[in-house]
């Protein structure tokens, strides 16, 4: 399903009567956030195209050819993968030190970077107990869906 310019002003049309401040629509190759920005009215804040549904032989074909998996981070490992597509970013801003760095004790909540989309930034969080072991994204490196950002010992 393709969204026309006209559909994306139906929802905003109902979206600016009724009382919410942001909404999130997942299509299948689309997903959008809008949040109410004020006097400026709605703003897009993430678009992130997916890949389409492919066939069996095709998606094979794309598999090899795929980032490291968490398979592939070592036995009893743990690998952290960004939320959304995006630029990883290791510290809160330039020149701040980064949220972690390997031999660091984190837990589940402990936010281990951030992501950028659209201008909009994720938090990453580690999402199991542990020692960070190894970062395999650099600060500043895009990450892609099934990109691994760091490996994790778990405790």
């Amino acid at each position: 399903m393709e969204l026309t310019p006209d559909d994306v002003r139906d929802v905003l049309r109902v979206l600016d009567s009724s009382g919410l401040d942001e909404l999130h629509l997942e299509l299948a190759d689309l997903t959008l956030t809008v949040r109410r920005g004020g006097a400026a009215g709605w703003t897009a804040e993430q678009q992130v195209r997916r890949a389409p549904q492919l066939d069996q032989p095709a998606a094979a074909a794309v598999s090899a050819e795929a980032p490291v998996t968490a398979a592939e981070v070592g036995e009893g490992l743990v690998a952290v993968h960004p939320p959304l597509l995006g630029t990883f970013y290791r510290a809160p801003q330039p020149g701040a030190p980064p949220f972690v760095d390997v031999g660091d004790r984190v837990d589940e909540e402990t936010v281990v970077g951030i992501v950028e989309t659209m201008k909009m930034m994720t938090p990453v969080h580690a999402g199991v107990r542990g020692t960070v072991v190894e970062f395999r994204l650099g600060n500043g490196e895009f990450a892609a869906a099934e990109s691994v950002l760091l490996v994790v010992e778990p405790a």
